[in-house]
């Protein structure tokens, strides 16, 4: 197969997900995306716990961290916490759902 006849078959593939009236779309993109972040930026990679809490009207993404690696999360002014809920949302856009992020002690 040619690089055209490649580029031609992906572009009629159409991915849907298809999910019961009961069924919502969950953040695990956006959870994945959040600890990945989480662990680079601490110095306790381990401590870093990620929990998806749906009891809301809306997914919240909780982070946990060690204690002394808040500080890291947070940022100067809270710029680098508004950095990773932006990303973090982005990435829930994937999903399809639209969630709150948190920062827990």
């Amino acid at each position: 197969m040619t690089d055209e006849q490649v580029d031609a078959a992906t572009d009629e593939v159409e991915v849907e997900v298809e999910l019961d009236e009961d069924d919502e779309p969950r953040p695990e993109h956006a959870a994945a995306v959040l600890e990945h972040i989480a662990r680079s930026l601490v110095d306790v990679p381990d401590e870093v716990r990620v929990d998806i809490d749906e009891k809301g009207r809306r997914p919240q993404v909780n982070l946990r961290v060690a204690d002394g690696d808040m500080g890291r999360i947070i940022g100067k002014r809270g710029r680098m916490a508004n950095a990773i809920r932006t990303v973090t949302r982005a990435a829930a856009a994937h999903d399809g759902v639209e969630v709150d992020v948190e920062f827990l002690d």
